[in-house]
């Protein structure tokens, strides 16, 4: 791989000089750059990047942190993301957290080390202090972090109405909640709109809702305990697909046939949904939109640009397949 000292030694001009034309910073004579730019393209010459952003303290790189890579929602995401930075001409680092304080922390650190020019981000453990003190353009992407932070999301009380009612629809007359962790604002969210459906039923009891961690073990161990309890129960709307899955695999160890005896509805519409067996019925967010979306905000705001609207909140559909 040719050096950036051979490539001034064949234009005839000194290192500076090249490193002014790769840079476009200060002036280089038109003869002088076209005699640089020939010699780049015959010694096929890379720029070193590390040395490049050390050099400009910004890189053409931004950061992602999602909280868990094994939930393939995130990786879904993360592909949106990689492909649109990829046509701004922006490479991502991807982070994965498991919503640990520390380890984000440290996250936040090598991103700044790197020079990344943004970050985007989907945690419940940031805080707008951390936001601020990174300095860069931030956007929160599945959950919100603070009130003005640029951020993306989705109707998830709507999303859990529209799943709940629409189990009732189907005949359900004892439906239950597999919920995701305490304190995340989607799981707190989709679980409040199944509650605002079903708590004024006579048979709706606190037992029904259960925590599935948005894991798909303890989504089997949970799932498995609320039926051997709560045998009645013929309906369970789950706050993500991956839970949803876990769902039919308990009620499969049981011997409870889906549907004819248990409707199974997720969350998510993660494309591995549509290839269980019974295909899951699922609330789906747009989640390529919602990761381009993403990329689009971040890159407007590394580059000083007007964006307007900073606040989405995307609607949800129901498709409807054989779980239900």
């Amino acid at each position: 791989m040719a050096s950036i000292k051979e490539v001034a030694k064949l234009a005839g001009v000194s290192v500076a000089t090249v490193s002014r034309v790769l840079n476009d910073k200060g002036y280089v004579g038109q003869h002088t750059r076209e005699m640089v730019e020939q010699a780049i393209k015959e010694l096929n010459y890379k720029p070193n990047e590390v040395a490049r952003s050390l050099f400009k303290k910004q890189s053409s790189t931004i950061g992602l942190i999602v909280p868990d890579i094994m939930n393939p929602y995130f990786p879904e995401l993360a592909r949106a993301v990689e492909d649109t930075a990829s046509k701004f001409g922006y490479n991502v680092i991807l982070c994965n957290s498991d919503e640990d304080k520390v380890k984000e922390q440290a996250y936040l650190d090598m991103l700044q080390q790197n020079y990344v020019n943004g970050i985007i981000v989907s945690s419940n453990t940031m805080t707008a202090e951390q936001v601020i003190k990174l300095n860069i353009p931030v956007v929160s992407i599945d959950r919100e972090i603070s009130k003005g932070l640029p951020t993306i999301v989705v109707e998830n009380m709507k999303g859990a109405h529209t799943a709940t009612r629409y189990l009732i629809s189907k005949g359900c007359s004892r439906i239950a909640h597999i919920r995701g962790p305490q304190g995340v604002v989607n799981a707190d969210e989709r679980c409040e709109g199944y509650r605002e459906v079903v708590q004024q039923e006579s048979w709706f009891s606190e037992s029904y809702i259960v925590d599935g961690d948005y894991d798909m073990e303890s989504s089997i161990e949970a799932t498995l305990e609320l039926l051997k309890t709560h045998p009645e129960i013929d309906g369970i709307f789950a706050a993500n697909d991956i839970m949803a899955i876990g769902a039919m695999k308990a009620a499969n160890q049981l011997g409870t046939k889906v549907p004819d005896e248990l409707a199974i509805v997720g969350f998510d519409g993660i494309k591995l949904s549509s290839v269980t067996i019974p295909e899951l019925t699922t609330i789906v967010q747009p989640i390529y939109e919602m990761g381009e979306k993403a990329t689009k905000m971040l890159v407007s705001l590394m580059n000083q640009q007007e964006v307007g609207q900073t606040y989405y909140k995307f609607d949800v559909d129901l498709i409807e397949r054989n779980s239900t």
